[in-house]
């Protein structure tokens, strides 16, 4: 006798322990997919359910559970329409709840007796909420990186622009503009590596410079606060401290073996008595003439390209051997917490 044959014997000559095997097993299936199913007669009083949960639970036989008057209006009328057509039908509701609003698929099909005519409705309910939240989580991301996308292009056609302007001749202009591009792509990688929150001031700073410097430890000292800055403001603090890392390299502290610059970050207030960061950038300079009234875009940046992005304020004084950077940004573009 084969296997299949067998089979077919067993279940012939035990068909009621099968189907106390099979009624289980379909029990089990409900309960770990988070399934409810309601069979209802032609007058909708509840017959047999199933796994039933809030808000679809009740105590009475002849509701439609525990949901708002207007949703269970609604799933109501779908079943009365089902039970006069005998054609399935198939809603979305949106039920409020503690902590937000939950969301159900629910399938409504007839059931047909042999001569064809509708003698119940069973009623599928499957809650379908954190779908509906990832799908939702999915699109603001998109939404986000489009957005993130387009502020990225401005600041890189207006990088290109100024970079342009700038050079003082036609070989200038690649290798400046390619360190303003690394040094965006250094910044946008912490903000993308944080799920775009942000970058921390300390960490900023040091990719930034520590490009430029030999030992960064010994020629980079950082004080005060270390705040954590939105995605706009580490892209153009980045900038700032690009810019001024070169500018070092070339005739500043980092030119020297023994050099080094120092950053501090403060907490106080802006013009208006608004909270705000002060960031100082303070180093020894070389002999070289840096106070020309000739302007670089190294210069554009850090006192109008960067303070106007961030609705700041920033100055740069060469006074003597000495290059202070003191750029003042409102609360909005950072966190302390």
């Amino acid at each position: 006798m084969s296997d299949s044959r067998l089979g077919e014997e067993v279940i012939a000559l035990h068909p009621a322990e099968s189907g106390m095997q099979l009624g289980r097993a379909l029990l089990h299936a409900l309960h770990n997919a988070g399934i409810s199913v309601l069979y209802q007669d032609r007058e909708m009083k509840t017959v047999w359910a199933r796994n039933m949960r809030a808000p679809w639970a009740t105590d009475t036989a002849d509701s439609n559970g525990i949901l708002p008057p207007a949703q269970a209006e609604r799933i109501g009328a779908a079943k009365r329409g089902v039970i006069a057509s005998g054609k399935p039908e198939r809603l979305e509701l949106g039920v409020p709840g503690e902590d937000g609003v939950r969301w159900f698929q629910v399938w409504i099909d007839a059931d047909h007796g042999e001569g064809g005519e509708v003698q119940g409705i069973v009623t599928t309910m499957v809650e379908t909420t954190e779908q509906r939240r990832r799908e939702q989580t999915l699109k603001t991301l998109l939404r986000e990186v489009s957005h993130r996308s387009k502020n990225l292009l401005a600041i890189i056609q207006s990088i290109a622009t100024q970079t342009g302007r700038y050079s003082g001749a036609s070989g200038d202009f690649l290798p400046r503009f390619r360190g303003r591009l690394q040094s965006l792509a250094s910044s946008q990688d912490l903000v993308t590596s944080s799920n775009w929150r942000g970058a921390a001031l300390h960490e900023l700073v040091s990719g930034q410079v520590g490009r430029y410097a030999a030992d960064p430890e010994r020629s980079l000292r950082l004080e005060g606060e270390n705040p954590y800055l939105n995605p706009n403001a580490a892209l153009h603090i980045g900038l700032a401290m690009h810019e001024l890392a070169v500018n070092s390299v070339s005739y500043g502290a980092l030119s020297r073996p023994d050099g080094r610059v120092e950053l501090t970050a403060r907490l106080t207030t802006d013009a208006g008595g608004e909270p705000a960061l002060s960031l100082t950038w303070c180093e020894a300079i070389g002999a070289r003439d840096v106070s020309s009234s000739e302007k670089r875009f190294g210069s554009v940046a850090l006192e109008r390209v960067v303070p106007a992005s961030l609705n700041g304020t920033a100055t740069l004084e060469i006074i003597g051997d000495r290059l202070e950077y003191r750029l003042v940004i409102p609360k909005g573009n950072f966190a302390t917490d």
